[in-house]
């Protein structure tokens, strides 16, 4: 076998659980085999010798942990949401605390209420060390580009901190996955809802309001590099209206979005996220504990890179926007 310690890599869309949210993450169980949803609760929870362990052996210096979603964006009472989002906040904090060197965080934000958000945000950055924060995809069926949520996207670019949106359920069943269940969820269905929800970003132009905004997407950017060109070409003849951007849609993409490897550990989606955004805009992560780290590793060291590229990859340019 490869040494799969040869670069060394941090990652940054690796999950935890805090037992008060597990109601939360159990609203999930529609999405994946009963078979298997249980596992993972024992898995998250942990933060010895056994995520360690899943670190070493593939040369993760650093994981970059979030809540398992969805978290308080399912939360309706808005005082639960906000004190709730405090609180796991803390509890991620002592676990950072307690590994410096092993664990970053990724905050948690009730956008039940935006100004409270705002102030939480940069509670995790300036004085829980964290490196920015996850939304867990739709919150009460409101998305990020409603106007709302500009004391957020204010204070997350004037702290250069990063949002990094992961897959959520919308909020009605959608009837084109009726009779397909296996279509609802990570499969797909998770796909399209944050690649629309970054898209609705792009489009109501959050990006031209706020162009300091940091936006991470996972899983190889949600097919989103596939179709960069499309956009563009698309946008010219689109039902519009008076919308205007200042740039073409895919110029957001190189300048206010980075991707992540998350759940994705194949070369043709890599070299594309590559020569459509840019290789500093490309950082590895494994979704752990839903995909396995030893493929992720096995994977990306035999990845048709080159030593430079594979290093930004791995470690440098996550070092970088998160300035870890």
């Amino acid at each position: 076998m490869a040494d799969l310690t040869k670069t060394p890599k941090i990652a940054l869309e690796e999950h935890f659980m805090e037992e008060s949210f597990i109601d939360y993450f159990n609203t999930t169980s529609i999405n994946i085999s009963p078979q298997l949803f249980g596992k993972a609760l024992d898995v998250l929870q942990d933060f010895g010798a056994r995520r360690l362990e899943s670190m070493d052996v593939i040369g993760i210096e650093k994981s970059v942990l979030s809540l398992a979603g969805p978290g308080v964006q399912a939360e309706k009472r808005t005082d639960t949401a906000v004190r709730k989002a405090r609180e796991v906040n803390d509890f991620l904090a002592e676990k950072m605390a307690a590994q410096p060197d092993r664990y970053g965080g990724l905050g948690h934000i009730a956008l039940q209420d935006p100004t409270e958000a705002a102030d939480e945000l940069e509670r995790c950055m300036r004085d829980l060390n964290m490196s920015g924060v996850m939304i867990n995809g739709q919150t009460n069926g409101s998305y990020l580009d409603d106007d709302r949520y500009s004391p957020v996207w204010e204070r997350a670019a004037d702290l250069g901190a990063p949002i990094y949106i992961h897959p959520n359920n919308p909020p009605e069943q959608v009837h084109m996955y009726s009779g397909h269940p296996e279509l609802f969820g990570p499969v797909w269905s998770w796909t399209v809802e944050t690649a629309t929800h970054a898209l609705r970003l792009v489009f109501s132009g959050v990006f031209d309001r706020f162009p300091g905004a940091k936006l991470i997407l996972g899983h190889m950017g949600e097919t989103i590099p596939f179709l960069l060109w499309r956009f563009d070409s698309r946008w010219e003849i689109s039902n519009r209206g008076e919308m205007t951007l200042e740039l073409n849609p895919s110029d957001y993409f190189k300048r206010n979005v980075w991707f992540t490897t998350s759940g994705v550990c194949a070369d043709a989606p890599l070299r594309c996220s590559i020569d459509t955004v840019g290789l500093d805009r490309v950082m590895f992560s494994v979704d752990y504990p839903f995909e396995r780290p030893l493929e992720a590793g096995e994977w990306i060291e035999a990845a048709p890179l080159t030593d430079d590229e594979r290093q930004k990859i791995c470690y440098d340019n996550a070092k970088a926007l998160l300035k870890l």
